[in-house]
């Protein structure tokens, strides 16, 4: 009596799925901008059938680098990012018709997003595999700390908006911080790998909680001193909560005790606390958040932003039918509510559901992963992207206090959309490692009952 061979599940590639997302992502993209050329000039931009020409050529480059290199990647993540980025390029281009003569915002922010895209293809095409870069634990954690504090070098930051996070050559103006997020993510995973074993140790118990032991707190306390540092020195709480919190939560995902939460949280508050009494920029940002009414002059922003939002109402006024260009920085801090106004609450929760698709498939990827570096990365790369898009979206609607965080893919900025655009390349190089299969294939052989590895993965 002969028995059936088992086989062995193949995970499938998915490259087809891909395409078609992306294809849609881009007529949708297509559709925004022309939409708003459309209510606004009444007729379609010149350079638009260059657009649609460039823009396909580019995704379709990334999608064969991506089928080419790392065909087992995430097929869901590009596609996100796309449409992510796509919208806030028409956006950008909505709020320059808003000048006499249009500014030429979009045109540049298409500039940073091909050099995105080329940084994504040489992290898919050169890297191809995360697991070396555990090697520089200290080598990346050094200079991430020196991208942090490069704005403090005398003559080379420079303070805009009461902050000084920029730095500027030759003209052009950088934000390190966004660079140093990536970096100092893969010192973090690395050097938790390494350690989490003695950081898991509980020392005391306190209302049920079990808290590290006093000998373990080094690297928390470095990371709260270093936050505090660029909060005094930078004035930029944005970047001190997004650099300490990823440092917490890979530092729980890594030992899961939520001591270090309860821990994490508490001293990142007696630094706002602290920041809040010395400082009146931190002032300004919590009156702004708290009553804005009570000072028109000093939190017209926010107001104008609130404006926006409740008139663009459930379903908003349509692209190129509001009045976002009132906002002060509409293209940059405050793009969610430009967006929120002329889609209405309807899109803005549709925006809000696409990042959150892009979190779930990077946290989905570190479940999946099968060693712990590439674990704990792409945790901590899906949690960064997280905590940055709720800070920033729950500024602009006051949920939270202004932080001065971009929205990912979608603010007017190079820094900020090179960035994330390698942080979404290093996710899906982790998502490839842990998509793909040990094994293609396994036969039983009926004759002898022994089990016959037929193919292997590369």
């Amino acid at each position: 009596m002969s028995t059936a061979a088992p086989m062995m599940v193949v995970p499938r590639k998915r490259r087809g799925a891909e395409l078609f997302l992306l294809l849609f992502a881009w007529i949708l993209v297509l559709g925004a901008y022309a939409q708003v050329d459309l209510n606004v000039t009444g007729e379609l931009s010149p350079r638009f059938p260059v657009l649609a020409a460039g823009t396909g050529i580019a995704v379709l480059f990334a999608h064969l680098a991506v089928r080419w290199r790392i065909p087992y990647a995430d097929p869901v993540l590009l596609p996100c990012v796309v449409v992510l980025n796509g919208i806030g390029v028409a956006m950008i281009h909505r709020i320059d018709l808003v000048n006499d003569p249009p500014l030429d915002g979009a045109r540049t922010q298409l500039i940073w997003t091909t050099l995105g895209l080329l940084l994504f293809i040489a992290v898919v095409a050169v890297l191809r595999d995360h697991r070396p870069l555990q090697g520089y634990t200290y080598t990346l954690g050094l200079a991430g700390l020196v991208l942090l504090l490069l704005p403090l070098v005398p003559g080379l930051g420079t303070e805009k908006f009461g902050a000084q996070i920029w730095i500027e050559i030759g003209g052009y103006s950088f934000q390190p911080a966004e660079a140093a997020k990536v970096v100092l993510a893969i010192a973090f995973a690395s050097y938790l790998v390494e350690k989490r074993d003695v950081l898991a140790l509980a020392g005391w118990r306190v209302l049920g909680l079990d808290l590290p032991r006093a000998r373990d707190l080094g690297p928390i306390l470095g990371v709260w001193v270093v936050s505090l540092m660029i909060l005094v020195s930078q004035r930029d709480l944005g970047t001190s909560l997004l650099f300490f919190g990823l440092f917490v939560m890979m530092l729980y995902v890594a030992t899961e005790r939520p001591g270090w939460v309860v821990l994490g949280t508490g001293l990142f508050a007696a630094g706002g606390y602290l920041a809040f009494l010395l400082f009146d920029h931190v002032k300004i940002r919590i009156g702004a958040w708290l009553d804005p009414f009570g000072d028109f002059e000093r939190y017209y922003q926010v107001i104008t932003a609130q404006f926006g939002l409740a008139w663009g109402g459930l379903l908003g006024t349509g692209l190129g039918e509001g009045r976002p260009g009132l906002t002060p920085l509409a293209r940059s801090d405050f793009i969610a509510a430009a967006l929120g106004e002329e889609l209405g609450a309807t899109g803005l929760m549709a925006i809000i559901l696409i990042y959150g698709l892009i979190v779930f498939r990077g946290l989905r990827t570190a479940l999946q992963c099968r060693d712990p570096f590439g674990k704990l990365l792409a945790a901590g790369l899906a949690f960064g992207l997280a905590l940055q898009v709720f800070t920033i979206i729950g500024g602009v609607t006051r949920l939270l206090p202004l932080t001065g965080l971009t929205t990912p893919f979608m603010s007017q900025g190079g820094s900020s959309l090179v960035s994330n655009w390698i942080v979404i390349g290093l996710l899906m190089v982790i998502s490839h490692h842990a998509r793909r299969p040990i094994a293609t294939a396994v036969e039983l052989d009926p004759d002898n009952q022994t089990t016959q590895l037929l193919s292997r993965a590369t």
